[in-house]
């Protein structure tokens, strides 16, 4: 079966807030076709300055805890960018990106379709790449 790809209705440049925008990330990773067994959290970075644009990074940690192992051995990061256009009317919705930690590829909601795959092919690395040291 195909997956549809989901996406939320994103805040306007004028009603952003930091704290709204990390619960904006959080509604729209609850989206995400992703097996009840990982946990997330999810944090503000920093704000940066642009000539045309003002940027908020965050970060979304993922990991699988289990009874044996309730501390995981490895995380997967995602990372989030929303831009307000200094340009565009203040009443425009934010523009939203993501990219995956050890990946250049830039994301966007409404775009591609997440795949938990993603996450597990990091930790994956993560673990093999430990086991070797």
């Amino acid at each position: 079966t195909k997956s549809t790809i989901k996406n939320i209705q994103w805040i306007t440049g004028n009603n952003f807030t930091v704290e709204r925008g990390q619960q904006q990330i959080e509604e729209y990773i609850s989206t995400w076709d992703v097996h009840i067994s990982w946990l997330h959290c999810s944090e503000f970075l920093q704000e940066e300055e642009l000539e045309h644009s003002k940027r908020y990074h965050y970060r979304v940690c993922w990991s699988v805890p289990t009874r044996r192992k309730p501390i995981p051995r490895a995380t997967a990061s995602v990372y989030f960018v929303i831009e307000i256009s200094k340009i565009k009317p203040a009443t425009s919705p934010v523009e939203v990106f993501f990219t995956l930690e050890s990946s250049r590829l830039i994301h966007r909601p409404g775009q591609h379709l997440f795949r938990e795959k993603w996450l597990k092919d990091i930790i994956e690395s993560k673990i093999i790449l430990m086991e070797r040291l």
